[in-house]
């Protein structure tokens, strides 16, 4: 069976996403998505050492409507490709573990931007709702 490029159900992740759209204290679909991984776009200006150190994850920070700075993940490709056609490099992370290492700042997270459920977390929900040791 072929999966249409705009399918958003075939990832744990995004049926998660999914479940928590209709119920947002869906503690299983929590779980589900912080123990996924999530591709994590390269910036442009990040050097190959940089996008390539296993220590460290250079985080794509963009600006919201209102200019609040969000760092966008995805589930799968065709949900990156999505909304960012142009990304040429992207690293493969656990949710859990990206978000246990979170900026203390107010950098919200958003996961699938632009699919029929994405899920943007502030900066403090984003380490107390996904963070794992």
């Amino acid at each position: 069976m072929d999966t249409p490029a705009n399918d958003y159900t075939a990832t744990p992740a995004r049926r998660a996403l999914d479940a928590l759209a209709g119920n947002s204290e869906d503690r299983t679909a929590m779980d589900t998505l912080a123990g996924s991984d999530v591709l994590v776009p390269v910036p442009d200006d990040a050097s190959e050492a940089d996008a390539t150190d296993p220590g460290a994850v250079a985080l794509p920070v963009i600006e919201q409507a209102g200019g609040e700075p969000v760092v966008p993940v995805f589930t799968s490709e065709p949900a990156m490709a999505e909304l960012l056609p142009f990304v040429s490099r992207y690293r493969l992370v656990p949710l859990g573990a990206l978000a246990s290492q979170w900026p203390a700042d107010e950098l919200a997270l958003t996961i699938d931007a632009g699919s029929p459920h994405p899920l943007t977390l502030t900066s403090e929900g984003v380490r107390t709702l996904l963070a794992r040791p």
